[in-house]
């Protein structure tokens, strides 16, 4: 029989100092074939990078290895940095999560892409080297390949980076593509445009690929098993149909009960995975998820269990639970392990009259483009925001969507200053804010609070909770005593014990400091939550419990939210209305359900296509719909349709049709009860299946 391509056997790596020991991998076995797919998912901190890493030897000299890590039938571990050197690029290559530090700034992507095809092949020439690093940049799909291969890494953007990123990986035909999270940082139609790229690779070079990430629905769509890794270890793995279907590990189960589905239009609450992963320095006696399972027994808190094979809907599998067979058999039924949390009370639910809270009208913003160190000169102007209208209504939820560059910070921070537009009008509670004088500014900012994206960065590491919470009503003049009555009562409302108001910051978790965030807007009784991607920096797990906060709030307060979000599974969930963006522009608006279940843009078509949806069989089967090129700079003065350039729908139409479009700038009208700046808005010739 052959021997597969991949086998890692025991695999563990210690991280130690003078004071403690990081058991970031324990014991971790699995077994990769040619030309397969196997996804490892699981929470930050579960081992996922560093057991690729140590795969590749890229691990620090501090980092002590352990096990067998065994590459078409060559022990890896304890091979010389020469010796492994000669594997790397050629049999095992990687592609990192953050390309733009993975790649050397002084250097063009042309000669970075040269250097490792001559590495590996001494008699290939400079010149056949150049002419192949163009071809494959061709092949990951970067237009201007001859140019661009001139350019150097600042100069590309980050679907661009890590498009040149695959084909450093590829250049040498590798056996083995290890992509360490390699679509986290990008937006979600440039990371369809990178799975598919991904895919590419794989087919051409005939490759297995090894893939870390926290997304579900990326591995649903991609792989062919799936790893899940929690404390460092392995917990359940499966073939990737079998385990979305039928999950037996608890934590597997809950991490895909947390997952907001975009097809899923119920207003059910999230499954939240209350608590954190333990540290990985102090790990406890028993089952490291123990803590967190509300399927845990006695055993599980002194026996870590083995990862032990199980058959379930004829399926073979391997599951590291207690109670796996119990799971397995269904005397302990899935459902019952994670019960969905209770909505809110009828009786507690505020009932109020949907009046417009905040009112925009053709917004617009720029900034002046200038160039010079010293004599500074203006080459452009930047359109930021370019004639915006939306509204907010009370205790509604606008969700604000599009790609980074599209706007839709500026838009928020536009209506948080408080201030007269540039040009347009922005209205808070029927007051025009270019009227305001101080005083009534003032008074009116706690009527509009905001919840920021990364909840470490927004809080003060300094200050204790209660002062941190405490500030708005401290620059209101509220006195001392009523402040701390405030602040454990605004506690207590977002799932805090009042007693952690004498903590910091950096002793809590993730989901619990967005939580502190969450009450510091609260704390001086706002109408309005401006929420700027507010879940985007957590953990699928964590931000479930936030959003079903998020939404229990808005029905007992009767809050209204601007929700700003890349993530259109999250955007389904929480709001009622949506806008859709596009370089400074609305060009899809309405109600949800009509946005989501037919969109008429095409680039909310495209958008929408691309979310992953976190079921293999749907995942697997859907048309994508994906977008060419970049977003244009906001600088450039576009005739037509801005969309043009990258629209699918116009390289369907026929040229007489085409005309409009590259000769009149479509508006915002009604169709089908929405607005859309489309053309052709009525067209079926592109939808998404």
């Amino acid at each position: 029989m052959t021997e597969p391509l991949l086998v890692v056997k025991d695999l563990s790596v210690t991280f130690t100092d003078k004071n403690r020991s990081v058991h970031a991998v324990r014991g971790v076995s699995y077994e990769i074939n040619a030309g397969e797919f196997l996804g490892i998912v699981g929470e930050s901190g579960s081992g996922k990078s560093v057991s690729s890493t140590a795969i590749a030897g890229l691990l620090p000299s501090t980092a002590r290895v352990s096990g067998s890590v065994r590459f078409n039938g060559r022990e890896l571990l304890g091979l010389s940095d020469r010796e492994m050197s000669g594997i790397r690029g050629s049999g095992i290559a990687m592609i990192f999560q953050d390309p733009l530090s993975a790649l050397t700034p002084v250097y063009t992507i042309g000669q970075q892409i040269a250097e490792g095809l001559r590495l590996h092949d001494s008699k290939l020439s400079q010149r056949a080297a150049d002419a192949r690093a163009v071809e494959l940049l061709k092949t990951v799909g970067i237009p201007n390949a001859e140019r661009r291969a001139k350019g150097f890494p600042h100069e590309f953007s980050g679907g661009m980076r890590q498009r040149a990123m695959i084909a450093i990986a590829i250049a040498n035909d590798p056996q083995l593509i290890i992509a360490d999270e390699p679509t986290t940082a990008l937006d979600v139609t440039i990371q369809a445009q990178i799975l598919d790229v991904l895919q590419t690779a794989k087919e051409i070079t005939g490759a297995a690929v090894l893939l870390i990430t926290h997304d579900l629905g990326v591995v649903a769509g991609n792989a062919d098993r799936t790893a899940v890794m929690y404390a460092g270890r392995i917990v359940e793995s499966a073939p990737v149909v079998p385990l979305f279907r039928a999950p037996v590990m608890p934590y597997t189960i809950g991490l895909l009960r947390s997952m907001p589905n975009m097809t899923d239009s119920s207003s059910t609450r999230l499954v939240p995975l209350e608590g954190r992963p333990p540290l990985l320095s102090t790990l406890p006696t028993g089952c490291p998820f123990a803590d967190r399972c509300p399927a845990v027994l006695d055993v599980c808190r002194t026996v870590e269990p083995p990862l032990a094979p199980v058959k379930f809907a004829g399926v073979d599998r391997v599951v590291a639970c207690h109670r796996a067979e119990e799971i397995s058999s269904g005397a302990l039924p899935a459902d019952e392990i994670f019960p969905v949390p209770e909505p809110v009370p009828a009786a507690e639910i505020a009932r109020v009259e949907p009046e417009v809270v905040i009112d925009v009208r053709e917004l617009k913003r720029t900034f002046p483009l200038t160039k010079g160190a010293v004599f500074r000169r203006r080459i452009g102007t930047v359109k930021a925001v370019d004639g915006v209208s939306f509204t907010v209504r009370r205790g509604r939820t606008l969700g604000l969507v599009g790609e980074s560059g599209s706007g839709k910070t500026t838009t928020i921070l536009e209506v948080l200053e408080l201030a007269g537009a540039e040009s347009g009008s922005i209205f808070v509670d029927g007051v025009d804010t270019a009227t305001l004088k101080k005083a009534a500014r003032k008074a009116i900012r706690g009527d509009i609070q905001v919840v920021f994206q990364d909840p470490m960065a927004s809080l003060d590491p300094r200050m204790m909770v209660e002062d941190i919470i405490a500030e708005p009503l401290t620059v209101l003049g509220t006195p001392r005593a009523e402040q701390r009555r405030k602040v454990a009562e605004i506690l207590e409302l977002v799932g805090l014990e009042p007693s952690f108001a004498r903590r910091y910051p950096h002793e809590f978790s993730g989901g619990q400091r967005q939580r502190i965030g969450i009450a510091r807007a609260l704390v001086v009784d706002p109408k309005i939550l401006v929420l700027d991607e507010p879940v985007s920096a957590l953990d699928v797990s964590v931000q479930a419990g936030i959003i079903n906060l998020l939404e229990d709030l808005k029905e007992r307060l009767a809050l209204s939210y601007l929700f700003v979000a890349h993530d259109l599974a999250v955007v389904r969930r929480i709001a009622v209305d949506v806008a859709v963006m596009y370089l400074g522009r609305i060009v899809e608006y309405g109600r949800s359900d009509l946005i989501f279940d037919r969109p008429r843009h095409p680039y909310t078509q495209a958008l929408l296509s691309a979310v992953p949806i976190p079921d293999p069989e749907i995942e697997q089967s859907r048309r994508r719909i994906l977008l060419s090129g970049e977003l244009p700079a906001p600088t450039d003065d576009i005739v037509g349709c801005n969309f043009r350039a990258r629209c699918p729908l116009y390289q369907l139409l026929p040229d007489d049709r085409k005309r409009i479009c590259e000769t009149v700038d479509p508006r915002e009208r009604d169709v089908e009860g929405r607005q859309v700046a489309c053309h052709h808005a009525e067209s079926d010739l592109l939808v998404v299946g």
